[in-house]
């Protein structure tokens, strides 16, 4: 019973976890990284907001509406000398009225076209963060296949040790090898074993790495389709436009963000003409006073006064003198304009060289691959030729070993390598926008 209970709750945590491990390709790690990164949606609510900040800013060419509505109560009565009295309770004064500016110094259309360049930043911003999300990706993609192929390998390289091992112990329980061969292979399966321990908590690493980059649970089991790391020729390395990069759209919008700021300074030292038009209503004024009726005799009269109209006002706001405080803010303003063009000039240099060093780091690395290959290809033919010359007693235990080594370390750098390159065609791709 109690092994019952064991074995069930060994097939319960197993069906937990393959319930939670996931299977992916690089496609599909790329799509869960887009969509589980809060950089992302943070980015996209930018977007949205620049898009409500440009209807805001368009509703400034629209006249502003407002209405109000005051009553008031005065106690006492206010008494003057020639006997009336001017009763004020209760009083309502009622008005409608529409502001519409004519010229504003140009500070609309700059704060019109302020919004325009904050959308075009927001999109581009957006552009560069899914940019380095796919990029990152991908990279963690590869570099989990390659600890993988590297963990793969080494279970190999694991196995041909031991079998050798096996071959070597009947060897010497038969007579037909020595103790020193047997503790040679013996020190070597030690050294294998220390290796594969820190291939696979290498693998571990780089699989939490993976999850990070996916937005997972470190914890979160994954399984990739890919067995290991394909070989890709980059072609038309040569072929690249800088502006296409979103650093470049955004040193470009904040040239023209500086120059609308020249438009926006001058503006604040510019005529400023507005139209108010409204409509107003005042009430319940009561005024007590004696008035001589046909008798020639005095009799109290109370009149209330009640009035409304339309008002139109027409204003022009004129600076006169400001001891040169305008012109020399236009100036300042103008200075970060050249500014901004000397950082643009600068970028435009960084991120030219930085396309230069990832075509470079893309053919060094293809070369690195065929080198790689080229080593692998005579490790094997060694490897196959020592084996068999060991078997026929023409080559020793030592000779076997260090082919097995060889090969080993040939293997390992054909993984690094592809697994570089396809890093530096990750890195090109997005140094170019191609992403």
């Amino acid at each position: 019973m109690k092994l019952f209970r064991i074995i069930t709750f060994a097939a319960t945590l197993l069906v937990a976890e393959s319930l939670s491990a996931i299977t992916l390709n690089v496609s599909q790690a790329v799509d869960l990284a887009l969509e589980n990164s809060e950089e992302l949606v943070s980015a996209k609510n930018a977007v949205e907001q620049s898009g409500l900040n440009r209807q805001i800013a368009r509703t400034g060419y629209l006249p502003g509406i407002s209405g109000s509505v005051t009553g008031m109560w005065r106690l006492p009565d206010s008494e003057t000398d020639m006997g009336m009295s001017l009763r004020m309770r209760g009083v309502y004064m009622a008005g409608i009225t529409l502001v519409q500016p004519i010229f504003a110094g140009g500070k609309i259309i700059a704060s019109n076209k302020f919004a325009r360049i904050g959308e075009t930043v927001a999109k581009e911003q957006l552009r560069q963060v899914r940019i380095r999300i796919t990029a990152n990706a991908e990279a963690s993609y590869w570099s989990y296949i390659a600890v993988l192929s590297k963990l793969e390998m080494m279970n190999s390289y694991r196995a041909q040790i031991d079998t050798v091992y096996s071959q070597v112990k009947a060897s010497f329980e038969a007579g037909m090898a020595t103790r020193n061969d047997l503790l040679r292979i013996e020190a070597r399966q030690g050294q294998v074993r220390y290796q594969q321990e820190q291939v696979a908590n290498g693998a571990d690493l780089c699989r939490m790495a993976l999850c990070d980059a996916l937005g997972l649970p470190l914890d979160t089991p994954v399984t990739v389709e890919d067995s290991e790391i394909p070989v890709e020729r980059a072609s038309d390395l040569e072929s690249y436009n800088l502006d296409s990069r979103p650093e470049m759209q955004l040193l470009h919008a904040d040239i023209e963000a500086k120059r609308q700021q020249v438009c926006v300074t001058r503006a604040e030292f510019l005529p400023q003409v507005g139209l108010q038009a409204g409509w107003s209503a005042l009430g319940n004024i009561k005024l007590d006073m004696m008035q001589q009726d046909p008798s020639g005799n005095y009799v109290p009269v109370s009149n209330r006064i009640n009035a409304n109209g339309w008002n139109i006002m027409v204003s022009l706001q004129v600076p006169i003198f400001n001891w040169g405080r305008g012109l020399k803010k236009v100036k300042h303003a103008r200075l970060e304009v050249d500014n901004a063009r000397l950082n643009l000039s600068r970028a435009t240099r960084q991120l030219d060289l930085q396309v230069q060093q990832a075509i470079a780091n893309v053919r060094t690395g293809e070369e690195l691959v065929r080198s790689a290959e080229t080593s692998m290809r005579q490790a094997e033919s060694a490897l196959a030729s020592t084996t068999e010359s060991y078997r026929l007693g023409l080559a020793t235990i030592t000779d076997l070993l260090d082919s097995q080594a060889q090969w080993h370390t040939s293997r390992s750098s054909l993984i690094e390598a592809k697994a570089q390159l396809r890093i530096h065609i990750v890195d090109y791709r997005a140094a170019t926008a191609r992403i």
